[in-house]
């Protein structure tokens, strides 16, 4: 048996223990290490024989996986011209032939959400006007200066469907549905909270010049939520 002596000895040892128990370690959070990116291609330096110049794109600020790039064609056969876009995937083919196609990496807005099928690549335009739509006034009042009525925003620096549109017809009735350019490197392969198909100023021109009138363009369903409805 423990002695009374004993015991307050013991006991005065465990208490001095639990005083000294070690506190827990304090982590300080690591700050994620930035992805290191392979030099980009040429293709992607500034342009400057455009109405308005387009700066080149930053070095380190663009993932391989989304650079233009020639691939298999992984849809099958379709006519050379054809437009496939998988919003999931951030990326738009451009069909060559059975074989091949032009591969892009893109954003995708709310309309490249809510928006799938077959349409008709009616027209393009080199440096559009934004005309925006009266929906996405009456939700952005500040817009109204660029309405329909009062003619739009004039293209160049700022405007964001940038230097080329492409735009998509249903049974000959506008879908509103664009594919255009003025992305930002850093968000491609992401959603972004507006407007449709969003293409690097490079890339969309790329794509213009191959682009084929009257050809399909297929737009996969997407699997994301649905319910943004700005629209560029």
């Amino acid at each position: 048996m423990l002695s009374r002596r004993k015991f307050i000895a013991l006991g005065a040892v465990s208490g001095l223990a639990a005083c000294t128990q070690p506190e827990a370690a304090i982590t300080t959070p690591v700050e994620p290490v930035a992805p290191v990116y392979p030099p980009l291609p040429e293709f992607y330096g500034a342009i400057t024989d455009e109405p308005f110049p387009i700066p080149a794109v930053e070095e380190g600020s663009l993932a391989p996986e989304y650079w233009r790039q020639e691939v298999d064609n992984p849809w099958g056969k379709h006519p050379r011209g054809t437009i496939i876009i998988d919003p999931d995937a951030a990326q738009l083919y451009f069909i060559e032939s059975d074989d091949r196609a032009i591969r892009y990496g893109v954003s995708v807005g709310a309309a490249g959400f809510d928006w799938q099928g077959k349409a008709r690549l009616q027209f393009w335009r080199e440096w559009p006007r934004w005309n925006v739509p009266e929906a996405m006034i009456e939700r952005q009042p500040e817009y109204e200066p660029y309405s329909v009525a009062n003619g739009g925003m004039d293209p160049g620096p700022g405007n964001p469907l940038g230097a080329r549109a492409l735009y998509l017809f249903q049974n000959g009735v506008d879908t509103l549905y664009r594919i255009h350019g003025d992305a930002d490197p850093w968000e491609l392969g992401k959603a972004v909270s507006s407007g449709c198909i969003r293409m690097l100023n490079q890339d969309v021109i790329d794509l213009q010049d191959r682009a084929v009138h009257g050809a399909d363009v297929i737009v996969l369903p997407s699997m994301k939520p649905s319910g943004l409805t700005e629209i560029y």
